[in-house]
């Protein structure tokens, strides 16, 4: 029977893959940059999909881009893959001081917020908006600017909501043209997109993944109203608004795309 492999196993592989594959030995740390995000991606598509076999995999190709950058970094003389984990406990150390020491539960964003010097340090601007809208606030919760509960948010959506309806008349009035872009209502629309954002996030919901959500789900259901056009004989690109929308209550109420 195998051994079991471990991770100084695949530490093993990689090096030597370093040394003896020609396309392996040529990456870099830049070369590299596009598979990890990649590999992330269809990691995140296998825990979308609750795929146990697939996530296994993914995983493991997201380990290889972390064996990768560390081996090379190695070769750098930068660090090591045991530095890499020896920051990681300690980090994870330092972020539970109520169960690796005598210290008392804090926030991990009250934490980082007397090492920062803004609330944008160290987070990535090219995250995508809605993550980078709930780590924001995150950051503003850490230094106690956040409300209790999710009540004032909710308000704060409606005030948004109000602003924005505000807007889309005066919009109409100025005769902007309906293709051109409309700055003051660009921008009102982004402070609603952001309470909500802060409403998900008070009812521990990441705004992502909710969002991620109602996409599928819009897809299956309008997968579903374009099968049932199919079998009447409807074509949906000709159809109209009524006729789809009478299709969409339909397969809403049948429970289609749930």
């Amino acid at each position: 029977m195998q051994d079991e492999s471990s991770l100084d196993d695949t530490l093993a592989l990689m090096r030597d893959l370093r040394a003896r594959c020609e396309w392996d030995a040529a990456q870099t740390h830049d070369s590299l940059r596009p598979y990890l995000t990649e590999e992330a991606h269809e990691l995140d598509d296998a825990l979308r999909a609750r795929d146990d076999p697939a996530m296994r995999e993914e995983l493991g190709d997201v380990l290889l881009q972390v064996l990768f950058h560390s081996v090379i970094a190695e070769e750098r003389g930068a660090f090591t893959m045991r530095d890499v984990a020896d920051a990681l406990i300690a980090k994870m150390r330092a972020r539970h001081p109520h169960l690796y020491g005598d210290g008392e539960r804090v926030g991990w964003e009250r934490q980082k917020a007397t090492a920062r010097a803004s609330i944008a340090d160290g987070l990535p601007v090219d995250l995508p908006a809605l993550h980078r809208a709930h780590r924001l606030q995150d950051r503003a919760a850490g230094v106690g600017f956040d409300w209790p509960d999710a009540e004032g948010p909710a308000a704060k959506v409606q005030e948004e909501l109000a602003e924005v309806r505000q807007e889309l008349a005066a919009s109409r009035q100025r005769g902007v043209h309906p293709v051109a872009p409309d700055e003051k209502l660009e921008e009102e629309l982004g402070d609603l997109l952001f309470a909500v954002v802060n409403l998900c996030r008070k009812a521990n919901v990441h705004a992502s993944v909710a969002l991620d959500r109602a996409n599928m789900k819009f897809v299956q259901r309008f997968q579903a109203v374009e099968r049932l056009a199919a079998e009447r004989g409807i074509d949906v690109r000709t159809a109209g608004l009524e006729v789809l929308d009478g299709l969409w209550d339909e397969v809403k109420t049948a429970g289609g795309g749930r």
